[in-house]
């Protein structure tokens, strides 16, 4: 399994655990709130949901037909995916991991958007694994910028210097994150003691809030 199809997988459990969804949902849902998946299409969800299902992580029923949708005369009803017991164990022994996976930049995204999921000192594993390998490349870019600079025209000498920013920005939110946790904090500053997935998502069910969603994208395939 290649990471990025790896990743997928794992999002799509996690928006599954949640509810029963059909395949044109889960994307927008992909689509909306993760922006590592803006760029994918039905063409690689079908086979991940394909995947999942000969698992025995999901299972597929026929969906009922919304109020606003017209049929099409010779297209099938949307199938709709269900998590069984045995994906929702998966899904949860994935996000028990924190290994290296777990806070590179792709998979770090996805992982981010489920922490509403995940346990308090799982959640600290990943924040800081995250915040070591930032720092490692800031040392690295450091280094190699004072090694290049006198060679360096001002152009790429400032592309160079916002990738340096980039990564400073993200390490002091991660220190920030870390600290919250650390306070029995969770992004809302509420006690510890409160559900981190009611105050933290709310009813996006696990991914962070967006700014809205997509109103021209349409579905083209309503086999899933």
């Amino acid at each position: 399994m290649s990471r990025r199809s790896g990743i997928l997988e794992f999002a799509v459990l996690g928006l599954l655990r949640e509810s029963p969804m059909h395949g044109y949902e889960l994307r927008k849902r992909l689509n909306t709130s993760l922006g590592v998946f803006r760029a994918f299409s039905y063409g690689t969800l079908y086979p991940c949901l394909k995947t999942l299902v000969a698992n025995g992580w999901l299972i597929e029923e026929p969906g009922s037909t919304h109020e606003d949708a017209v049929p099409l005369a010779g297209r099938r009803a949307k199938i709709v995916y269900r998590l069984t017991a045995e994906g929702k164990e998966h899904f949860e022994q994935l996000l028990s991991q924190t290994g290296p996976d777990a806070y590179e930049d792709e998979h770090f995204a996805a992982r981010f958007a489920f922490f509403g999921q995940t346990s308090r000192d799982v959640r600290m594993r990943v924040l800081e694994g995250r915040r070591s390998r930032l720092e490692e490349r800031l040392e690295k870019m450091r280094a190699s910028l004072a090694r290049t600079r006198e060679r360096l025209d001002d152009y790429t000498l400032e592309l160079q210097r916002h990738g340096m920013e980039s990564v400073e920005r993200e390490v002091r939110w991660l220190n920030e994150l870390i600290e919250s946790e650390r306070a029995g904090r969770d992004l809302r500053g509420s006690a510890s003691g409160e559900s981190a997935q009611d105050t933290t998502t709310g009813s996006t069910g696990g991914l962070p809030r967006t700014g809205g969603t997509s109103g021209t994208d349409t579905p083209d395939d309503t086999a899933t």
